[in-house]
């Protein structure tokens, strides 16, 4: 490759690289891996504007709709396109998992792993005037960023966004047949349901939610707190619902006939396969990458969360309804789950390669230059 200096790769990562047929030389020091930008539906004006601004042009993702790479040494928050909100950066790679999910308008879509956001914005952009997307993550700072982004793009209007933890989060979307409190005579606990949603919320509220997260010892174990919903949309179904409503625990008959049309779990990463974080251990120190990267147990615990994020993100999905499955990894992940794998129908032209289990794929970093991606598509039938 251009540039031709090999990063001075530790000998277990190089054995680990070989082990999953993947070549040391897409990991060089040079700055040759593109950024990439999502264009907002209607603003593709903006293309001509971004080219003035950056002084070239830029290069269309021809396989993925709405996508342009741009010379990694540019400062995409300095763009006029990007402050007004026009334009937002975005690996090709998740925006083709988010492709690949195929919303339609009217869908109900989960995200369970939403933060920082992009996919979540990308999700909404497709979705349209109709349907709703929920967003769950269990870092409330990093949810706290999607909920910014929303703000920013004008996108948050069939959204709600809960710190949980998607291993254990069990709420259905509203505006379902599920949902029957709207249709409930007028009660006290009525006249306290949601309002439209305001950044401002009251003191005393703000005072009294503080002090509960404060008490509750159990905050920082995932799975021990109900969801916390810190934004949601006027169009998201909750306006005029009270709490009991909106988190309202549903069982798995329910999710099978009233969940969700659509799941994303891009879950977290252990991040093998990704060329800007290996990277960074130019700078980290590369004796701590097999420590970093490669820790048999550190592993183990990353393989049991997506495990746990897949089987609950699929029981959420109502029958007849698709769920993609993404992470950046290159250690082989056995899908032990009984469900049907799908055909990604839009990967025809995608820049990756057959996964080592049937019908699932894989983007090759030396030929994308993006992370190296899993993706998988599950569709849940009833027996």
């Amino acid at each position: 490759m251009d540039g031709g200096c090999s990063l001075p790769l530790p000998d277990a990562y190089l054995d680990f690289l070989k082990e999953n047929g993947i070549d040391p030389s897409i990991y060089v020091l040079c700055d040759s891996t593109p950024r990439y930008i999502r264009i907002k539906p209607g603003s593709e004006d903006q293309v001509q504007e971004v080219e003035d601004e950056i002084k070239c042009k830029l290069e269309k993702v021809v396989w993925l709709p709405g996508f342009f790479s741009i010379p990694p040494s540019i400062q995409i928050s300095s763009l006029k396109a990007y402050q007004g909100g026009k334009i937002y950066g975005m690996d090709a790679a998740s925006g083709a998992a988010v492709w690949a999910l195929n919303v339609s308008p009217g869908d109900h879509v989960l995200d369970l792993c939403a933060a920082p956001g992009a996919k979540l914005c990308m999700l909404l952009d497709l979705l349209g005037r109709s349907g709703s997307v929920t967003g769950v993550d269990v870092a409330r700072h990093r949810l706290a960023a999607c909920r910014t982004m929303l703000q920013k793009y004008a996108l948050g209007d069939h959204c709600r966004l809960f710190v949980a933890d998607g291993t254990t989060f069990s709420l259905l979307p509203l505006g379902t047949q599920w949902d029957t409190e709207s249709c409930a005579p007028e009660t006290e606990e009525k006249m306290n349901a949601f309002k439209e949603w305001t950044p401002r919320r009251p003191w005393k509220e703000r005072k009294r939610a503080s002090k509960a997260r404060n008490n509750n010892a159990s905050e920082l174990v995932p799975g021990a707190q109900e969801p916390d919903m810190i934004f949601y949309g006027r169009c998201s179904g909750v306006v005029g619902l009270t709490k009991n409503g909106v988190l309202k625990i549903s069982s798995d008959n329910e999710a099978l006939h009233f969940g969700y049309d659509k799941v994303l779990v891009d879950a977290e990463c252990t991040h093998d396969g990704s060329i800007r974080h290996i990277q960074k251990f130019e700078y980290w120190g590369w004796k701590t990458l097999q420590r970093r990267v490669l820790d048999a147990q550190r592993t183990d615990t990353l393989t049991h969360l997506q495990l746990q994020l897949l089987i609950n993100g699929f029981r959420l999905l109502k029958a007849g309804g698709s769920l993609v499955y993404s992470t950046c990894r290159c250690h082989t992940f056995k899908l032990l789950f009984l469900a049907e794998l799908q055909e990604i129908d839009a990967a025809k032209n995608w820049p990756c390669r057959s996964g080592r289990i049937p019908k699932t794929l894989r983007f090759d970093p030396s030929t994308s230059q993006t992370s190296g991606l899993f993706v998988a598509k599950f569709t849940k039938t009833v027996s």
